[in-house]
């Protein structure tokens, strides 16, 4: 049987109930493809990019943080290898979601800065883990 911290396993528990979510998403986009939410070709791809990072993310998450466990990081690396990934579930489909608001946007705003920052914690977790795993 697995062995989890508990802070392993309350992050777990956390994001498996934020997961739930995620469908919020999906039935927004059932909105905009039935076109009860009007949308650009630029917001319907965004929305869409969106969606499916918050999915992908989430599950590549959960995994970095079970695998983090089998690792000898400690302090900020530990942290960034356990939710780096888990952060930019967060930031990346914000960042998609975001930066199309606004009625007939076709160019995204300020918000795709979200983007990026995610983008950075994904590169983080996923390097710090990947040395972690290496070395341990």
């Amino acid at each position: 049987m697995l062995e989890l911290s508990d802070s392993a396993q309350t992050t777990a528990g956390v994001v498996v109930l934020a997961a739930i979510t995620v469908t919020t998403g999906g039935f927004f986009l059932t909105k905009v493809a039935r076109g009860a939410v009007p949308a650009t070709d630029f917001q319907r791809s965004f929305y869409r990019a969106g969606h499916a990072h918050a999915g992908v993310l989430i599950t590549l998450g959960l995994v970095c943080l079970l695998l983090t466990e089998a690792t000898a990081l400690t302090g900020f690396a530990g942290w960034i290898a356990r939710t780096g990934v888990l952060i930019s579930a967060i930031l990346m489909p914000a960042g998609f979601f975001l930066s199309a608001l606004g009625a007939g946007r076709t160019r995204p705003n300020g918000f795709l800065l979200l983007l990026w920052a995610g983008t950075g914690f994904l590169v983080a977790g996923l390097a710090v883990l990947g040395v972690g795993l290496l070395a341990a």
